[in-house]
């Protein structure tokens, strides 16, 4: 047999979890965000250096995200037609030329011009990923979804040390190192785009295209399903503007409050989005096991009360609730993801850019709501506000049951 063809029977087999693949393109994906994460980072930088005002700031974070936002339902629909394995390598590329605008932009429509370039990139990059985590899944979504996404949060996390380590010594100019970042994900994209070719034309020839075409049949969406999307969307939203809330402006919120140097800053915000990272990981396996809207709904509520605090308390006791709350908040991340896609099934594309196509948008909105609110009445008073948008998460109620999915599809 030819190299493609054992390749094909090994992905066929059972169905099987590939872990190999996996961790791939878990790891694409934080390179892919790590990239993404140098915008925030630069905003303390960026502010002395420029001048430039929280609204500017904002518009900066909604430009990457509303980009995003948008394009990522659209790739996704247009994906579950007709998948697109090369557009992986292509989209890092796309990145690597706005970070290298990033790095040199002398103002701040420049700033904005490549920081679109960076958003489009990562509009192809998220629903093309997420379905080769759900084509490597076999039979455990959960943890599929919980590497690819642990992988974009890792990136995320990495942020502040961004900032402490690079962007504080070297200024904008610093983000020129990451085109290599960014080459090096385009290196990775290809193996994992041929990897991804192979397995598409297996589908078009085993069961397990049947499979996939029997959900796509099951598709017709119904008023229960479009209010159970509309609810988890929702969900999507309180969480997305409480977290665009602490990516972009918490680092502001220690300053005034604990009188903290930018480095010190980055250290507490380091470890909110480590936590949740972590979170990320161990929350698809507990969906595996627990159930999915449970998950949901205990992310959302247990965190409630630590976001309140927070603003609150003492230096000491803030780093110790910014950990419990990204762990706690950030385990329903994936989960979210795979409640859409066993929603609508056989529409993993369109499910995973509207989901995490939406936190960015959200995020994005946010992002420049926040920094308005922050203008308006100061950031410590905008940090209490935010605390309480977790309590939305009492509508996870109302969603239907991991089970009541299972009949509706059945």
């Amino acid at each position: 047999m030819s190299n493609t063809a054992i390749a094909l029977q090994q992905v066929s087999q059972k169905r099987e979890t590939s872990y190999k693949i996996l961790i791939i393109i878990g790891i694409c994906h934080l390179l892919n965000d790590s990239i993404q994460a140098i915008i925030p980072a630069m905003f303390p930088i960026l502010e002395k250096s420029m001048g430039l005002t929280f609204t500017q700031l904002g518009m900066i974070a909604f430009a990457l995200n509303i980009v995003s936002s948008i394009l990522q339902p659209v790739i996704g629909m247009v994906t579950d037609k007709r998948p697109m394995p090369f557009a992986l390598p292509i989209a890092l590329s796309c990145t690597m030329v706005g970070v290298l605008g990033l790095s040199l932009a002398p103002n701040f429509e420049l700033i904005v011009l490549s920081v679109l370039f960076i958003g489009l990139g990562s509009a192809i990059f998220h629903p093309e990923g997420s379905r080769v985590a759900y084509l490597a899944a076999g039979s455990r979504r959960g943890l599929a979804q919980s590497i690819y996404q642990v992988g974009g949060n890792s990136g995320q996390a990495m942020a502040p040390l961004i900032t402490a380590l690079i962007l504080v010594p070297l200024g904008q100019i610093g983000a020129a190192w990451f085109t290599i970042v960014a080459g090096a994900a385009v290196a990775l994209l290809l193996y994992i785009a041929f990897w991804y070719s192979n397995t598409m034309k297996l589908q078009q020839t085993s069961q397990y295209k049947k499979e996939e075409k029997t959900a796509g049949n099951h598709n017709r969406i119904s008023r229960k399903i479009w209010f159970a999307l509309f609810l988890i969307l929702f969900l999507i939203f309180a969480r997305s503007w409480y977290i665009a809330g602490m990516t972009n402006y918490y680092a502001f919120f220690t300053i005034e409050t604990y009188s903290f140097s930018i480095k010190q800053s980055q250290i507490f915000l380091f470890t909110f989005l480590v936590a949740g990272a972590l979170g990320t990981f161990f929350g698809g396996p507990l969906a595996d096991r627990f159930g999915k809207k449970m998950i949901i709904f205990l992310s959302m509520i247990i965190s409630a009360p630590l976001t309140i605090a927070i603003p609150f308390v003492p230096p000491v006791a803030a780093f110790c609730l910014l950990f419990l709350t990204g762990f706690i908040l950030m385990s329903s991340f994936s989960v979210t993801v795979v409640y859409a896609q066993e929603l609508v099934p056989g529409k993993i594309g369109t499910m995973a850019g509207l989901t995490v196509g939406l936190a960015f948008g959200m995020g994005a909105i946010g992002a420049i709501v926040i920094g308005y609110l922050a203008d308006l009445i100061g950031i410590v008073s905008t940090m209490v506000l935010t605390g309480f948008l977790p309590l939305l998460g009492l509508l996870t109620l109302l969603l239907p049951s991991d089970q009541t999915l299972k009949k509706w599809h059945s």
